[in-house]
């Protein structure tokens, strides 16, 4: 392995292998380092190799030449480690990126053969991904998104603009107009409101949400749409509608592409540290993010007309905070949201806010 010096940029690649295997927020967080890559390098051919439902969000991406899609458990199969070895070699990758930089990211990267592999220096290269991995960059960066594409320094890629560019179907533009007509909300005058998360310590009680769904028609004119994702967040939704006072309404099942149709016609976006919130600010809606045991510095929703909200960090391992309590959580009262809110909305208008400061608000 070497670190990476900016006095010995290494030559131009011609055909790329991206490696971020999951989960969704994190896939999206990585858009911008390949709309980068793409823009650097136009000839080349790009590869993205993820496992899951995130493959959907990729699938026609206008700076992608092809998905790879594994299957979940795959490093645990000999088999399947060989075959996933063979199938990537047959492609011929001069370079690869590890976005993810963990053992199983960054043996991907070495078994598909490619002499130069991108990965990070220091405590962000985990596990055994710098033994891997051969070129390391030691980034210092505020969020993960910037930390991305700073891995991106040794092909010559400085500073990017930050673009997620989603594409839109012409089937999933239908299914929002649809939508949208059967649930009454009007394009650009109702919010999104997700009260799901993969973690139970990332939840805001769901009455909250209703309550907020108040504050929003009560100050903004807003309809409130509840989101859920499975059977388990399902309840969840249906107790935002049914302490919202009539001002929210439940969202159909939706596919993530259709969600994200769904979510660009929003005027705004409310969740916690979720796939779904990171959703919305790649495409473009105002977003109101809420953290508790993750840090909102790091992976708040980015950009500067979104608002990340923040109570205290409830520090520790990974485990611990994956079973952790939402104390952390509950510690964000539904004023301090509505006033984040009125913030984002105030932004995306150009408006300078001049309402009271809420705890901790990090932008």
């Amino acid at each position: 392995m070497r670190l990476f010096s900016p006095d010995h940029l290494t030559p131009a690649p011609e055909r790329i292998l991206l490696v971020r295997l999951s989960a969704i927020g994190d896939v999206i967080h990585g858009l911008p380092a390949l709309n980068a890559l793409r823009d650097a390098f136009p000839r080349a051919f790009i590869t993205w190799i993820v496992e899951g439902r995130s493959a959907e969000l990729l699938e026609g991406h206008p700076a992608l030449d092809q998905v790879v899609l594994l299957p979940r458990g795959w490093w645990r199969s000999l088999t399947q480690v060989r075959q996933l070895r063979r199938k990537l070699r047959e492609y011929r990758f001069d370079t690869t990126v590890d976005l993810q930089c963990l053992t199983k990211s960054a043996l991907v990267a070495w078994l598909s053969g490619a002499p130069r592999r991108l990965g990070a220096a220091g405590r962000n290269g985990r596990e055994l991904s710098k033994w891997f991995n051969n070129v390391l960059t030691p980034v210092a960066a505020r969020h993960v998104i910037e930390h991305y594409l700073g891995l991106l320094e040794p092909l010559g890629i400085s500073s990017p603009q930050v673009r997620f560019d989603l594409p839109e179907r012409e089937d999933e533009a239908d299914f929002a107009a649809e939508t949208l007509e059967d649930m009454g909300l009007a394009l650009g005058k109702f919010v999104v409101l997700n009260p799901g998360a993969g973690w139970p310590s990332k939840l805001w009680p769901a009455e909250r949400y209703g309550a907020l769904a108040q504050q929003l028609a009560r100050h903004h004119g807003l309809a409130s749409l509840a989101l859920w994702g499975g059977a388990d967040e399902l309840p969840l939704a249906e107790r935002i509608v049914d302490s919202s006072g009539g001002h929210a309404v439940l969202a159909p099942a939706t596919s993530l592409r259709q969600l994200a149709a769904v979510t660009r016609r929003a005027a705004l976006f409310v969740g916690s540290d979720t796939g779904p919130m990171h959703l919305a600010v790649a495409v473009g809606v105002p977003t109101v993010s809420l953290h508790g045991v993750s840090r909102a510095e790091w992976c708040g929703a980015y950009g500067t007309n979104n608002v990340r909200l923040q109570a205290y960090y409830d520090d520790g391992s990974s485990r611990k905070r994956r079973t952790a309590d939402n104390l952390a959580m509950r510690a964000i009262t539904v004023d301090m949201v509505s006033r984040a809110c009125s913030e984002a909305l105030a932004r995306s208008a150009g408006i300078v806010y001049s309402g009271a400061r809420y705890a901790r608000a990090v932008t």
